[in-house]
């Protein structure tokens, strides 16, 4: 019998016996849970049996964790003692201040999601004339039809909050307080051709707490493209608030299906931003994902892929591009448990005036798993004397017969390259512009949307008037 390697291997994600540990051993998680217990409670929504239970079992396991501290391995890098200094309230439903149109990938006209504080709001979202075979919808205003013998919401019972490391301490949190949930459904050999925008916003005026969650499920032989955006579009006078997003989302991908998955996260300035993509992967399956970080204070991106059959494609592309003060980091697993699997990841920083970036990469390869072949690399550019990169990759093997590797790279941009562009007439500060810009295109050229390319394109120019010294 094959034993799944689980990609969890974070801090309080192995399940105890709760009777035996004691409760509320962090003062601060516990007023954060607090917080988002009473707000659930203090809403009109009447809540099912099932998904009281998750918030009772998630808040049990909130309960007795603490939150990680630079003596964690797997946290080491990343201090959270600025969290800690902020007191946090989980703020009710604002979006009198976004504007639809700031909103529009055009590709997605009439497939957008929005959620403002963790709460749907149809009047920014469009999801009216979504073709037959797939759902983009709320938890609470899912279809009541049937499928397989069973309607929608039963079926979504069976995967929500059920993937690994679920009792990891900002992912219990989330499911504790769990009010709403974007959930993208698409039903078996359905092939949709535009692109689905889920869109995650936070709105208020005091430090608030969002806890964005959402589950994509394709279904056998399907095909979808997502793309997922934690942003402040609020003007210029809200980019300074502090607000922390702690964000879950759980793909679950069946049997030779394929999810194409663009992640933004571009969160204001005094931002903190946590969040867990847990994909399920099954035989034939493929998943490629696009993660790109540009905002936050403090940013952490778990990315964890666990393969639960054969034949298994996975692309994992990310570019991280930071300055003055800021943090990113970047943490992936991927378990190949079974044979004939394939993964490529490439992960790359770009870093300036005093930031750290952070990325650490595991593949796991147990004895099952033979005939797979993985590859890593995480490419890092640091842009001034002070700005940091720690870099791990991983790769944990026990099978025999298999093709995998990884590597990193820290360099500078290279005087000769820059003189070089000067002799053909560019000036330094263009040349300099011109190399970080071919840097990122190498991952930006390859997300599917091309509105997406072109506004990413733009935001990395004018990212580098704030970190190109």
């Amino acid at each position: 019998m094959n034993i799944l390697v689980s990609p969890s291997s974070v801090p309080n994600s192995n399940p105890v016996d709760l009777a035996s540990t004691v409760l509320d051993r962090d003062a601060y998680l516990t007023e954060l849970l607090n917080q988002v217990v009473q707000t659930r409670h203090s809403a009109s929504v009447e809540v099912d049996a099932w998904l009281q239970e998750l918030h009772e079992r998630a808040a049990l396991w909130v309960r007795k964790s603490v939150l990680p501290t630079t003596r964690d391995e797997e946290w080491r890098f990343t201090d959270l003692s600025s969290l800690r200094k902020v007191q946090f309230n989980v703020e009710t439903l604002d979006a009198t201040s976004v504007q639809a149109d700031t909103l529009l990938v055009p590709e997605a006209a009439n497939s957008r999601l929005v959620f403002v504080n963790g709460i749907y709001t149809p009047e920014l979202s469009a999801v009216a004339d979504l073709p037959d075979g797939i759902v983009v919808s709320n938890l609470t205003n899912l279809p009541v039809e049937t499928r397989g013998g069973a309607s929608l919401q039963s079926r979504v019972q069976q995967y929500l909050a059920q993937t690994e490391g679920a009792h990891e301490v900002f992912t219990a949190l989330n499911t504790s307080g769990i009010k709403d949930v974007a959930v993208v459904w698409v039903a078996k050999n359905v092939v949709v051709e535009t692109p689905i925008h889920l869109v995650f916003l936070v709105a208020g005026e005091a430090p608030s707490i969002s806890l964005p969650r959402c589950l994509v499920v394709a279904e056998t032989g399907s095909s979808v493209t997502l793309v997922e955006e934690f942003t402040n579009r609020r003007g210029a006078e809200s980019a300074e608030k502090v607000y922390f997003t702690n964000a879950v989302t759980e793909i679950w991908i069946e049997e030779n299906a394929q999810v194409s998955h663009t992640r933004l996260e571009l969160e204001g300035a005094e931002a903190f931003h946590i969040g867990k993509t847990a994909v399920s992967q099954a035989r034939d399956s493929r998943y490629t994902c696009h993660a790109v970080t540009f905002g936050g204070k403090l940013s952490r991106h778990n990315l964890e892929i666990l393969q639960t059959g054969e034949q298994t494609e996975t692309t994992l592309n990310g570019l991280t591009m930071i300055g003055g003060n800021q943090l990113a980091d970047t943490h992936s697993a991927i378990a190949l448990n079974y044979p004939y699997s394939t993964s490529r990841q490439l992960h790359k920083c770009i870093v300036g005036d005093r930031a750290h970036g952070v990325f650490n990469g595991k593949i796991f390869v147990p004895k099952p798993a033979q005939l797979t072949d993985a590859a890593q690399l995480n490419r890092n550019l640091l842009l001034s004397p002070k700005a940091r990169v720690d870099t791990k990759p991983q790769l944990e093997i026990t099978a025999d017969n298999v093709k995998c590797a990884h590597g990193a790279t820290v360099s500078q941009l290279e005087d000769d390259e820059i003189f070089y562009l000067q002799s053909r007439g560019i000036d330094e500060n263009d040349a300099r512009n011109l190399l970080i810009n071919a840097f990122a295109a190498e991952i930006i050229n390859q997300i599917p949307v091309p509105s997406l390319r072109e506004r990413l394109t733009q935001t990395v120019n004018s990212y580098q008037s704030i970190i190109n010294d």
